[in-house]
């Protein structure tokens, strides 16, 4: 109890009341008295406590692993300050790094349709004794996904209760030697409770979809970590590089991710399913890109995106001789280790790079004219933001290590494309074919 109290007793909206340790027992806990309401709570605040709920719970999940395995209706009260109060600490779980990040990637993997990813997980977590009996598990999982998603084969609509049902279904089959860990139906049973509670008031309400950006939110912006888990590191290289071998990045994926995590700092409704809205993406979209990579927990995407970023730019500039050439008919020729070939699916990575970016500073609206208004407002919000940057100290203080960084990757880029123009040369020079 004081545990979790130390831990989530000083959120703005969670209330933790302390124990009586004079009159607490072994077999009986006493708390200051709290005065709330017990859910479900009607109404858009019974939504909010359920946010309140889910973030919470989602830190237990990553950040902590100290999860509260009881939260029903008579554990969680809605104070008079609209506040979620926890109480009743005698069924808790303490979750290992491993298994939490596995318990993720296997979510994730669902939720991007990466069976690859999810079985991968299911194995570690240690759902199958026999790993031979994995493609007998696919299909039985495939089944049980569209089951517990309605037939959608979404995972925005999963259902935890019935996802429930079906995990249980497996485990009792003879054929597969399938077991569901207890620490799974723990986090099961509590999502269910929270799930609901919300479906009490909402019937469109989908838990997994009301979590998922939390989770990729404390996944790409971990706080309060000194440094970045081995598993999470893992489980990041294994989703935002190709093959999971740190040497190209998964750019659509990042994206996805990006936009999904971004809902988490603004008001987002997951009785709406906007699964394929993939273009409204904010400025705040970039500013958690930018810190993603210029964070600790970024650092593995350092190396291949300034390989992707070098050989884009060579790219262009090959693109730019090659017209240039054949514009002047043979007179003006490239510089030694110019126009080269062009990698066109690099340039595409690039190009929907500019799209994300561009997209970022258009807010939604019709027509040119309100598109160009937007522009100009963002080129004047860019302005005073420079402004500020340049006369306050404390903001330069703040953007001191991403701007480090910044000119960090510019320089290595500018090497990486000096050595491929020079590499290219010396190969032309020894009668050698350009690299591929």
């Amino acid at each position: 109890c004081e545990r979790f109290r130390g831990l989530y007793g000083d959120w703005d909206d969670v209330v933790v009341p302390p124990a009586c340790i004079s009159l607490t027992r072994k077999k009986v806990l006493v708390m200051d008295w709290v005065e709330g309401e017990k859910g479900p709570w009607k109404g858009s605040e019974g939504i909010d406590m359920v946010r309140i709920g889910l973030r919470c719970s989602t830190d237990q999940l990553l950040r902590t692993g100290l999860f509260h395995a009881d939260p029903h209706r008579g554990n969680l009260l809605r104070t008079k300050q609209g506040d979620l109060a926890v109480i009743d600490f005698g069924m808790m779980a303490d979750i290992p790094e491993s298994d939490r990040y596995g318990l993720i990637g296997l979510v994730l993997g669902l939720k991007t349709r990466d069976l690859s990813l999810a079985t991968e997980n299911l194995l570690k977590l240690g759902f199958l004794e026999d790993t031979t009996q994995v493609g007998l598990l696919v299909p039985r999982l495939r089944k049980a996904l569209k089951n517990a998603t309605g037939g959608t084969n979404k995972a925005s609509d999963l259902s935890f209760s019935q996802l429930q049902v079906e995990l249980d279904e497996i485990s009792r089959d003879n054929v597969l030697k399938f077991k569901i860990p207890p620490y799974i139906t723990i986090i099961i049973r509590s999502l269910t409770i929270l799930e609901g509670f919300a479906l009490d008031v909402d019937p469109n309400f989908r838990l997994i979809r009301g979590a998922y950006p939390y989770v990729l939110k404390q996944l790409l912006s971990p706080e309060g970590m000194e440094q970045t888990p081995k598993a999470l590191n893992e489980l990041l290289v294994r989703l935002l590089t190709v093959n999971g071998d740190q040497k190209e990045v998964e750019w659509g994926r990042l994206r996805d991710l990006l936009v999904l995590a971004e809902k988490a700092s603004r008001s987002y409704d997951p009785s709406k399913d906007d699964e394929e809205d993939k273009v409204n993406i904010s400025r705040k979209t970039i500013d958690l890109f930018l810190k993603f990579m210029t964070s600790q927990t970024g650092a593995f995407l350092k190396e291949p995106l300034v390989h992707e970023l070098a050989e884009a730019i060579d790219g262009m500039a090959s693109i730019g001789e090659n017209n240039l050439l054949h514009l002047s008919r043979g007179l003006i020729r490239p510089l030694p280790g110019g126009n080269g070939p062009v990698n066109t699916k690099r340039m595409d990575e690039m190009r929907a790079v500019a799209d994300v970016i561009q997209s970022a500073l258009v807010v939604d609206g019709e027509g040119n004219g309100e598109k160009r208004q937007d522009r100009m407002e963002f080129a004047r919000e860019f302005a005073e933001e420079m402004l500020l940057l340049v006369n306050d100290e404390e903001r330069r203080g703040s953007a001191a290590p991403i701007l480090s960084e910044l000119t960090s990757v510019i320089q290595m880029v500018a090497v990486e494309v000096l050595e491929i123009r020079s590499s290219r040369a010396i190969r032309r020079v020894l009668g050698l074919a350009d690299a591929q």
